[in-house]
């Protein structure tokens, strides 16, 4: 019976320490893109991320003007 006394206060301290660290992560944004790692992984090796290269996206589609 004595070990309860020192259960429930561990029990309320990891349960607020767990709601913190979910406040955290929704502050800084862990939970924006919950789709985005799903369809990352069909997606063919051989297709172009245009968010790691933000250039090669503008310059395999644009004209060249040059002449």
């Amino acid at each position: 019976m004595e070990v309860i006394y020192g259960l429930i206060p561990g029990m309320l301290l990891l349960g607020l320490v767990a709601v913190g660290v979910l406040f955290w992560a929704a502050r800084t944004g862990q939970f924006e893109d919950l789709d985005g790692d799903g369809r990352r992984i069909l997606l063919d090796e051989d297709e172009i991320d245009p968010r790691r290269l933000p250039d090669a996206d503008a310059d395999d589609e644009a004209p060249n003007r040059d002449g």
